[in-house]
């Protein structure tokens, strides 16, 4: 076992200018659970909500329309928290901030649950939602600092499989919770879960160097504002709201995108991190990851959309169909985590977007009368080739950037997955609105395109420009 005396010793050398290589393998693994449970909870209240929404606002007397807060009001808080709150993570640790995030997501866990007004459940889930940004703002950088150099494409893949695997049975956790409970238990359960994570992390998760600047509290707000209404303008843009507020919040968002650039660049460490966009490796890693996860939400939209209209499938036949996809990433991202050890991250990533592309092509072109195992690998092909190139990508972002910066560079990572996944569910929204018959299968085409867009942006990362920046 590893003992309180090596804790101290391990505690007291991260004063120094030398950070340790990773813990020691007994203490990673609880470090790495602690990370896991936290992603598992913070991923799965993301989606855990939709399946319960219309019973949750029959029994608070709430419109649909305004119900949906409850599902936007925790996105948003994720979308504008992430950059400020990995800056926060560089300047008082990661640690802080991954626990008092914790702390957080558990007590407004336990306000939603008790919530008998619509008003007090927003509110619960806006905080949870600020909760829940702290531990996916810093959670990469914090693998960093658990696992070995040598070993980071293990803890990325690890990362990646539990994000797969929680945002795949969310739904499930959700229907079977609501099977033999009412909602407010979709939110109790996460207290006990928390508390165990929160008592994991207080003995496991490592102490990092803290850096000697300031928060920045206006860079945090315009970052806010462009990022925050930004996603609404794009939404907007997708569901058909009035022309003029859409482009009202394009341009406040840009304005204040423009000022945020101005003032990150005249700083050292900034809270945007343009100086990581210096770097051709990184800067290719996130454009590669945008267009890569916007592929991923057209499809995971419209799949579900495709297989009830084209085919008739129940809700139950379409949730067995797309379980082999997350099967197939979670099987895939620890594999590529070793991979990527021995192999360039351009050329994974390539060939898993490539192969990703392949199979949402042949799910848009399949039989009108499938057999299951029509359905089944095609699927299991789109999953293994999406899972084959996040972790590569992830471990490359990460890795470019100098350790000092890991919380930046985790923010910019959330940021890139957030702006693809909110421009994927726009594009299906705007395929639907324009050809309601076939704009399942259109979205399916396009994130055919998207997937191989990105397999276009990874490749340059073998080139001698492409490849510079690599930090370890």
């Amino acid at each position: 076992m590893f003992q309180a005396g090596s804790i101290a010793i391990l505690q007291t050398s991260f004063s120094t200018t030398e950070q340790p290589d990773g813990l020691p393998s007994p203490l990673r693994h609880q470090a790495i659970l602690t990370i896991a449970l936290g992603l598992a909870m913070g991923v799965i209240d993301s989606t855990v909500v939709n399946v319960a929404l219309p019973t949750i606002a029959a029994d608070l007397n709430a419109s649909p329309a305004a119900a949906i807060w409850i599902i936007n009001g925790y996105q948003l808080a994720i979308t504008i928290s992430l950059l400020p709150l990995a800056s926060l993570g560089e300047i008082i640790g990661y640690r802080r901030v991954y626990l008092a995030g914790l702390a957080l997501f558990i007590v407004t866990s336990a306000i939603a649950a008790v919530a008998h007004t619509l008003a007090l459940l927003i509110v619960a889930r806006i905080m949870q939602g600020f909760g829940a940004a702290c531990m996916l703002s810093i959670n990469t950088a914090l693998v960093r600092f658990i696992y070995p150099r040598a070993q980071l494409g293990r803890g990325l893949g690890t990362n990646v499989m539990v994000v797969a695997t929680s945002s795949a049975i969310g739904p499930t956790v959700a229907a079977g919770i609501m099977s033999i409970a009412t909602w407010p238990y979709l939110f109790a359960v996460n207290i006990p879960l928390g508390l165990l994570t929160f008592a994991l992390g207080l003995r496991s998760l490592p102490h990092t160097r803290r850096a000697p600047r300031k928060f920045d509290w206006p860079s945090a707000i315009l970052s806010a504002v462009t990022f925050g209404l930004g996603v609404v303008a794009i939404g907007s843009a997708g569901h058909g709201t009035a022309s003029t507020i859409s482009v009202v919040e394009i341009v406040v968002a840009a304005g204040a995108g423009a000022m945020l650039v101005y003032r990150q660049t005249h700083m050292v460490s900034p809270l945007l991190p343009l100086d990581l966009m210096r770097i051709p490796l990184f800067t290719l890693s996130v454009t590669t990851s945008i267009p890569s996860f916007c592929s991923q939400m057209l499809a995971l939209t419209a799949i579900p959309l495709y297989f009830a209209s084209r085919f008739g499938y129940s809700a139950v036949d379409i949730g067995l169909m797309m379980t082999p996809w997350p099967i197939a990433v979670a099987l895939a991202s620890p594999i590529s985590g070793r991979l990527v050890e021995r192999y360039p991250a351009g050329l994974l990533c390539g060939i898993g977007l490539v192969l990703f592309g392949i199979g949402l092509s042949t799910l848009a072109m399949i039989p009108d009368h499938p057999a299951r195992l029509d359905v089944i690998w095609r699927m299991l092909l789109s999953g293994a080739g999406f899972g084959l190139f996040q972790t590569p990508n992830n471990r490359t972002m990460i890795g470019a950037a100098p350790r000092e910066r890991s919380g930046g560079a985790s923010g910019m990572q959330g940021i890139a997955r957030t702006l693809g996944m909110t421009i994927g569910t726009t594009l299906v929204a705007l395929c639907l609105s324009r050809d309601p018959a076939s704009g399942t299968e259109v979205a399916l085409f396009t994130a055919t395109g998207f997937a191989l867009l990105g397999a276009m942006l990874s490749v340059l990362r073998l080139s001698p420009i492409g490849a510079r920046g690599v930090k370890g």
